[in-house]
Formats: structure tokens, sequence, C-alpha cells
């Protein structure tokens, strides 16, 4: 109930400040395991995703949203563990595979998983290969993946800038891709996920028009 609450307050908060543009809800699973593969281009795309969405979306947080002190830390620790974050230690050796290990677990109990297949936030706007990560926990969790780009959160919290600022975004939602339906006939494993990364890639391309990166 408190994350039903809290996602509403925030939906109110975004619709006046933010006035999202969505489209293609409709291609989201309303049930059973889903990955949502968007483009990052700043902290909010991790928390107007979830508001936009038409489920419960997990994504991955940093672990310091979680340990800070004092009334700051612990608001942050409440707002990030009600919104059903996962939190992650980013100088862990084995951070990468422990990430993916949470994605599946959410996964295998039917959960909406969310990820940034670029690994990172695009500090210079243009669209970068994604990483395999993806594709091993579609094929791994049996889960169809909807591509999501986002634009215009890059405006709200531009590189270095601590404060948001008000400017419309936008979140489209693509639809669904089958990762049994992605694969050549004969390819590696490795081949299998190079491949279903990219049409995932592709298709953020698409519909965020962001210029590719070399």
């Amino acid at each position: 109930m408190t994350y039903r609450v809290l996602k509403l307050v925030l939906s109110l908060l975004a619709f006046v400040l933010l006035r999202p543009q969505v489209t293609g809800r409709n291609n989201v699973p309303r049930s059973g395991p889903v990955i949502l593969a968007s483009n990052h281009l700043s902290f909010i795309d991790s928390l107007i995703i979830p508001i936009v969405a038409p489920r419960h979306v997990t994504f991955l947080a940093k672990a310091e949203y979680f340990t800070g002190r004092g009334i700051k830390g612990r608001l942050s620790r409440w707002f990030f563990t009600k919104m059903g974050h996962i939190p992650v230690q980013r100088d862990d050796p084995r951070a990468g595979t422990r990430s993916l290990e949470d994605a599946l677990a959410v996964l295998t109990h039917g959960g909406a998983f969310g990820i940034y297949p670029e690994g990172t936030r695009s500090r210079d706007g243009r669209l970068h290969k994604g990483r395999t990560g993806v594709a091993w926990l579609a094929l791994a969790g049996h889960a169809p993946v909807v591509p999501v780009a986002v634009r215009g959160t890059d405006k709200v919290q531009p590189v270095g800038s601590r404060l948001p600022r008000i400017h419309r975004v936008q979140v489209h939602f693509g639809r669904p891709i089958d990762p049994a339906r992605q694969i050549t006939a004969g390819a590696t494993p490795a081949q299998a996920r190079r491949e279903l990364t990219d049409e995932v890639m592709a298709s953020i391309h698409r519909m965020s028009g962001q210029e590719l990166a070399a």
C-alpha cells in the first residue's frame, strides 16, 4: 500500500512539473516476467519510468542511497526501499554478477525489471553500444524485452546539476522483443546475446532519435 501511495504522489508531482508524454504503455505485459531496457540520460530516469509504467518496475540503485546517515539518509533509505529498488555495491568486484543474480530473482518471481544496457548514463547525449547483460537476463529468465526510450530527462537534471529543473519529458515503450525469436540458427551463446542486445538497442535508437556513439 505504501508503494501505491508513493507512486500516486510522485505521479501527481511528475504530471504537474514534467508533463510526461507517454506512448506504448500497452506494450508492457501486465503480468509475468519482463525486462524494460532503456536509454539512460539522467538520475530521474529510474523514477519517471516506474511512475508511468503500468506495473511495478524494480531498478538497481547504488548502495549509498540506502546507507546514508541523518534525516537525509533515513529519507533516502525509506524512499528507495519503498520504491522496491535493489542496492548494489559498485566497488564490489562481483557487483556485476550480483546485479544479474538479483535481477534474475525478480524475473523468476514474475516481476518487471528495469535495466540500462549502456551500463551508465550517457554524458554526451549519444546512445552508446549496449552490454549483453540484458540479453543474458532475457534468455536466462525467459523474459520478453520491452525497449524504452526517454527524452528530455537530461534537461531536467543536466550532467553536473544537483537541482532538478522543470522541463517536459517523453517516455516511449516499444514492442516487446521475444528473445527466442531473435537468435540466428547455429549462433553461439555469445553471438546470440550480442544479436539480441543489438536488436534492443536498435529499437531504442529508433524511438529516442539519439546520435549513435562511434
